[in-house]
C-alpha cells in the first residue's frame, strides 16, 4: 500500500467549527484510492521537518489560540516557508490561511504577525462577520466549491497568488473582490468551514493526487 506523511500543524490547538473533518474526508478517500496516512500533530516548540511530509493541513482556531500559535510558528517559518516554495502540498483553513500570509488584524485591533510565506494581508471588519452559505467556481479546474463561511477576517492577496474560485454566491476574501481563499504553487488556502473537503471530494482527491505526484517525483 502507498503511503503518504502528513503533518497537522498545531491539530491540538485549530478546530474551529470541525476542521479535523478535513482530515478525516482525507483518510476516506486515500483509503479508496489504496493510499495508507501517517498523520502527525506538529505543535508548540515542536521542530517542523520540510524534507519529511508529503501533504500540511493547518486549520483555525479562535483569536486565543491564534495569538498563541502565531508567536511560536515564527521558530517553523524558514522550514514551512521553505516546503511550501519547494511546491509542498498544503490545505490551510481560515486562521491558518490568515498565518500564513504576512499579518492579519484580530477583532480587537491587534496586529498579528503571520509568516510571510504567502503574499496576502488581513484586515479586520468593524462589528460584523461574513456569515452563509458560498459557492465558487475555479475557472482553471472547471471546478465549482459548496460550503459556509463564517470570519470576521478581510484577506486581500498578492503576488503570485490565485484565488481558489470566483465567488458566485457568498462573500470570499473581503466582500470587494470576488475572491475566495487562495492557491500559491501546491498551497491551497480557504475561508470554507464546515469542513471544505466533506462538500467538496473533488479537491480532496485533487490534493492526494499532488502529494502523491510530488512523492514520486522526489523519490
Amino acid at each position: 500500500m502507498e503511503e503518504l506523511a502528513v503533518c497537522h500543524l498545531y491539530g491540538n490547538l485549530l478546530n474551529t467549527y470541525g476542521d479535523n473533518g478535513n482530515l478525516l474526508m482525507l483518510n476516506h478517500r486515500a483509503k479508496q484510492m489504496g493510499i495508507h496516512l501517517n498523520t502527525e500533530i506538529i505543535s508548540l516548540k515542536d521542530d517542523f521537518d520540510p524534507k519529511k511530509y508529503d501533504l500540511v493541513f493547518f486549520g483555525g482556531g479562535q483569536d486565543y489560540e491564534q495569538l498563541i500559535v502565531s508567536r511560536d510558528i515564527q521558530s517553523k517559518k524558514a522550514a514551512l516557508t521553505e516546503y511550501i516554495e519547494a511546491g509542498g502540498v498544503t490545505l490551510a483553513i481560515c486562521g491558518g490561511y490568515q498565518l500564513l500570509g504576512h499579518y492579519y488584524m484580530d477583532a480587537s485591533g491587534n496586529k498579528i504577525d503571520g509568516i510571510g510565506a504567502l503574499d496576502h494581508y488581513t484586515l479586520s471588519q468593524d462589528n460584523s462577520r461574513f456569515i452563509g452559505d458560498i459557492i465558487i467556481k475555479n475557472e482553471e479546474f472547471g471546478e465549482t466549491y459548496v460550503g459556509f463561511e463564517n470570519h470576521n477576517g478581510m484577506t486581500f492577496l498578492g503576488k503570485g497568488e490565485k484565488p481558489l474560485g470566483v465567488v458566485q454566491q457568498g462573500k470570499g476574501n473581503n466582500g470587494e473582490d470576488k475572491t475566495e481563499g487562495a492557491i500559491y504553487k501546491q498551497t491551497y488556502c480557504s475561508y470554507f468551514h464546515g469542513p471544505l473537503l466533506v462538500k467538496n471530494t473533488i479537491l480532496a482527491d485533487r490534493l492526494l493526487h499532488a502529494a502523491m505526484d510530488r512523492k514520486k517525483q522526489k523519490n
